[in-house]
């Protein structure tokens, strides 16, 4: 399921970016990408709690230490791409 909101965030996030520069209003598409970044790290909580709940150790050690570095930078990733039309926007 995170995996589907995060693509979906790149998707509104780039289409952020190309309207922006088209000088249309991208109000819409900056606020369901980050949206949908915020869902997906709570769909990524929420995949980590399961496993816990269902005490797959091994599932844990295997996926946890590189999907929160890849959360961690994604999410500041989504976050400078989307305020590129908050500057572009200010000029």
């Amino acid at each position: 399921m995170w995996l589907i909101l995060g693509i979906g965030a790149m998707i509104f996030a780039l289409l952020n970016v190309t309207f922006t520069f088209k000088e249309k209003n991208t109000n819409w598409y900056r606020f369901i990408s980050l949206s949908l970044t915020a869902l997906t790290v709570c769909a990524f909580y929420s995949d980590g709690t399961r496993r816990v709940v269902k005490e797959d150790w091994s599932g844990l050690m295997d996926t946890m230490p590189i999907i929160s570095k890849t959360l961690w930078i994604l999410v500041i990733l989504s976050i400078l791409i989307n305020s590129i039309s908050l500057f572009k926007e200010r000029k």
